[in-house]
């Protein structure tokens, strides 16, 4: 985990200049987290992602939180079922940035579905996504990334962070990073 703080500005001139007169916009802190290991789950329920939870302790209660979130994923691939992976973003316990509910479709931040016909068992996914939170207090706030699968056979099939389906050792097979980066901007 990386912190950048600051507890002076100074304007071109050497002149300090206290954070309450920066004015709106500016970023104030940023704190990033990155996964470089293997993280694996055949959850039909969200399952927090190990490596991707990070907190902040916002300067002002009128402060957004600006969130980067970058995931290399797989799915387990079936001859004859499709596989299906969901992610979700969460502060603490609140779940934040997804879609609406609809009948049942599961309300998620990013989702996808693979079979042997989309794609191949060497292959990773890579999804991002920004989202712009207002967590409206001073005290330290966690966020994090949960992940679920769902597959048309009825049972669990894996979703793979950092890694490929197959993952074999060889060099056709790669792994990925995935990250989560906290970006504290005044209000």
């Amino acid at each position: 985990m990386s912190t950048l703080r600051f507890n002076t500005w100074q304007n071109t001139g050497g002149t300090e200049v206290a954070n309450s007169t920066l004015g709106t916009g500016k970023i104030l802190q940023v704190v990033s987290t990155t996964k470089t290991d293997t993280f694996s789950s055949a959850s039909s329920s969200f399952t927090d992602v190990t490596g991707l939870s990070l907190s902040i302790t916002p300067t002002s209660a009128s402060s957004n939180i600006l969130l980067h979130v970058s995931v290399n994923y797989s799915l387990t691939l079936s001859s004859s079922q499709p596989n299906y992976g969901f992610f979700q973003l969460l502060r603490n316990a609140t779940v934040i940035g997804v879609g609406d509910s609809a009948g049942s479709r599961i309300p998620s931040t990013f989702a996808t579905q693979t079979s042997t016909v989309y794609a191949p068992a060497n292959s990773m996914i890579s999804a991002s996504t920004m989202l712009l939170d207002s967590p409206a207090t001073t005290s330290s706030v966690t966020y994090k990334v949960q992940t679920r699968t769902a597959t048309d056979a009825g049972t669990g099939a894996p979703i793979w962070i950092n890694r490929s389906y197959n993952d074999g050792d060889n060099a056709k097979f790669g792994r990925g990073i995935s990250t989560l980066t906290l970006i504290e901007v005044g209000a």
